[in-house]
């Protein structure tokens, strides 16, 4: 749940003035030539890089199924990355379900750190991920520790995400696992599209397993501001996955956001 960031490295050439014939030979004799002058050097890479973010989103959709009971949902987050490719964040959003289950908690607080880096064209990355939600006063405890790996070739990205604990209150789940495809296409002028199709196997409990899917467009303005637009839906089972009043959270629906980084 919480987010990920590049970096663009740029160099400079040195430019070289000519001066031809009889002009440049007097030129010459008369003062001396002029060295070439320099472009500005590119400003270092920081060692440490620090970051927030704030969004707003119609629908808090994750792995396809409503957090939010079908409604809006705020949330904000931090995140913190090494020039070797190390990196940390937390991030917290509002959520519903854990009441709709006979809980407490309102929130979703998570923490998570690993590593990026590159092996020839392939990039990956493998970090621990933890869902904690406060007060939730449920029998089985929704607090989830997954360790994730994730390989992209190109603008392809395959990630495995696999469950230590048992898996968002489901009992006897550890050892669940979650496998996401996505690509994501760059549109130009700060437009991309991004498809995705997930898995999601939830160990000694079959019938709440389901397959998940969207396509999103996203919108970079700048100056930290962007947006998205998603249709998003899945297969999962519409008399396991309701809110009290009996809607569907894995209906197929246009879910939208904003968020600013800075």
């Amino acid at each position: 749940m919480g987010t990920i960031s590049s970096r663009l490295y740029r160099s400079a050439a040195l430019m070289g003035l000519a001066l031809a014939g009889s002009m440049a030979a007097q030129a010459q004799t008369a003062a001396p030539a002029e060295a070439p002058a320099a472009a500005p050097a590119a400003a270092p890479t920081p060692d440490n890089t620090y970051s927030f973010n704030v969004g707003l989103i119609s629908d808090y959709r994750y792995r396809g199924i409503s957090q939010s009971r079908l409604k809006p949902a705020i949330s904000g987050g931090f995140d913190y990355s090494h020039v070797s490719g190390f990196y940390a964040g937390t991030w917290l959003s509002s959520i519903k379900w854990i009441k709709d289950a006979g809980g407490g908690s309102d929130a979703e607080w998570d923490v998570y750190g690993g590593y990026k880096g590159t092996a020839g064209p392939i990039g990956y990355d493998v970090g621990l991920l933890h869902y904690h939600y406060p007060s939730h006063h449920l029998a089985v405890s929704p607090n989830t520790t997954e360790v994730y790996g994730a390989v992209t070739w190109e603008m392809v990205t395959l990630k495995y995400s696999h469950a230590f604990t048992n898996l968002f209150g489901f009992a006897d789940s550890k050892n669940s696992g979650y496998l996401d495809l996505s690509a994501n296409f760059d549109l130009g002028n700060g437009w991309s599209v991004v498809p995705h199709v997930g898995r999601q196997v939830i160990r000694h409990n079959s019938p709440y397993s389901y397959t998940d899917y969207s396509v999103t467009l996203n919108k970079d303005f700048g100056n930290g501001l962007s947006a998205s637009a998603a249709i998003v839906g899945t297969n999962a089972d519409k008399t396991l996955y309701v809110t009290p009043s009996g809607r569907f959270t894995g209906k197929t629906a246009v879910v939208v956001g904003v968020k600013y980084s800075f």
